[in-house]
């Protein structure tokens, strides 16, 4: 959490009816040059705590200043994962569906050793379901708006991508994503997060690079289970109200779990995933870096029916 008390109180009101008996409150300091801004964290943050209203451990990791949206989660989960071996994440705007927390307590205990597994994700993107007869599937690409993993996968997190240098001339991304704008969108990611390593501004691409370069799959529901209501005034990179993605119906994650024959990525849901989440941003990404301004706006308008990509972490 950072400086919103309500969207803060949203997600909290939907963990005290799960009702876990550990929390870990994870919270980054305020701007030198925000007016206002250090009472805005100290609101966020007692409306956090006021709302423990069950019997339960409450650990705290409070910064006292801006650590920013990229160091400030990777250095809470790294501290997180010093002390327990698997959890559930979520952001201070991203409310789960009641069947959220069982699902990934039992995807938790179904996949502890099974190292193919590295991230359990719930969000979808999309209000459809998607096309499996399954409870979830598998994909290389986690979403992390809502989300669960173990310390045995969070180990391999760097933030710094220090083995992309060595990755960065073959073919690694291109058969991960199997579309050459996405690779080179994500190569870019990967770029800025080498050479610019005291000033990143997300955590996101790091874990999937994570992922990707140690083979790990994400497992997707079927169904939403998480709405993102951070878009618009106060939010770091979604801003637009209009985003597809954002505020979406999340649905009952049906008991008992329908588990997938093999624990092997679905080739075409994972394809439908590049080409409805990663490729049209990928595309627009492409043309605001190569066109003139009159190209890019053109670009962009053919663009704006399309649907965008994951967003990264917002505040």
């Amino acid at each position: 959490m950072f400086n919103r008390a309500d969207t803060t109180a949203c997600v909290m009101e939907r963990i005290a009816e799960a009702r876990p008996k550990q929390l870990f409150l994870i919270a980054d300091g305020p701007r030198s040059d925000r007016p206002g801004e250090a009472e805005a964290c100290e609101r966020a943050r007692s409306v956090a705590e006021e709302l423990v209203d069950w019997d339960c451990e409450v650990h705290r990791h409070y910064s006292e200043t801006n650590l920013g949206c990229g160091h400030r989660p990777a250095s809470g989960i790294d501290w997180l994962f010093e002390q327990v071996e698997s959890a559930i994440i979520l952001e201070d705007d991203c409310v789960a569906h009641p069947s959220f927390f069982s699902f990934c307590d039992k995807m938790l205990r179904r996949y502890r050793e099974d190292e193919r597994v590295m991230h359990i994700s719930g969000c979808t993107y999309r209000a459809e379901p998607w096309d499996t007869d399954d409870s979830y599937f598998f994909t290389r690409f986690p979403a992390c708006w809502g989300w669960a993993t173990w310390r045995r996968a969070w180990h391999h997190f760097d933030i710094h991508c220090k083995d992309w240098p060595r990755l960065r001339e073959t073919r690694f991304l291109n058969d991960i994503t199997g579309a050459p704008a996405v690779a080179d969108f994500w190569g870019a990611q990967f770029d800025e997060a080498t050479l610019a390593p005291d000033d990143l501004h997300f955590w996101d691409y790091q874990w999937a690079f994570a992922c990707w370069a140690n083979n790990g799959l994400a497992a997707c529901p079927r169904r939403n289970l998480i709405s993102n209501i951070g878009w618009g005034e106060g939010a770091t990179h979604t801003t637009d109200a209009n985003e597809p993605s954002l505020s979406l119906p999340t649905f009952e994650m049906a008991s008992p779990l329908k588990h997938p024959p093999n624990v092997l990525p679905d080739p075409d849901l994972n394809r439908q995933y590049v080409e409805e989440f990663l490729l049209p941003s990928a595309l627009q990404w492409q043309a605001e870096k190569n066109s003139s301004p009159l190209k890019e706006a053109l670009k962009r308008s053919l663009l704006n029916p399309m649907k965008r990509s994951i967003r990264r972490m917002i505040r």
